[in-house]
């Protein structure tokens, strides 16, 4: 698995096993870990002082800004209707469309967590491990579950 010639890295990146990782099109802030197993699509962004921790998927339309944690086997999907075929035949890159996602600065995505395509998670939300996150997650919220509900907004207050 290769660290493809189309990746810019930031100064002071680490990949702890770059012989186990897949990376290609991306943009990898500085000073950013990146670990084992993981992928990184084309026209993502990784932003500055992140965490990507191993077996994620960070595929083609994310973007993740500054000092965000991405937990241990995080999966981010940007296809609202996935399908093999269009008309019998395998689909190509033609027959869709990207969804953008973004996480923004200090937010933290639990292990195992699903982001569907087109949300927003809010500067410094956090997301728990397991969460299945169908929609927006505003600035400082905690979220989990499946799908995604909110336990406690801003300042700490629980939403129950």
């Amino acid at each position: 698995m290769p660290i493809a010639d189309s990746v810019t890295l930031g100064q002071g990146v680490v990949i702890h096993h770059r012989d186990l990782v897949n990376l290609y099109g991306c943009t990898i802030g500085d000073d950013t870990k990146v670990g084992a197993f993981v992928e990184i699509q084309k026209g993502s962004v990784i932003g500055a002082r992140c965490k990507v921790s191993s077996h994620t998927f960070v595929c083609e339309g994310v973007t993740i800004e500054d000092e965000v944690f991405i937990g241990h086997g995080v999966m981010f999907i940007n296809d609202r209707h996935p399908r093999a075929t269009a008309d019998g035949q395998l689909q190509t890159e033609s027959d869709w469309q990207v969804v953008p996602t973004r996480v923004c600065r200090g937010a933290s995505i639990g292990s195992g967590a699903a982001i569907l395509c087109g949300v927003t998670v809010g500067a410094g939300a956090l997301v728990g491990a397991g969460a299945v996150v169908t929609k927006d997650v505003a600035p400082g919220a905690t979220v989990a579950g499946v799908p995604a509900r909110v336990l406690a907004r801003a300042g700490g207050a629980s939403s129950e």
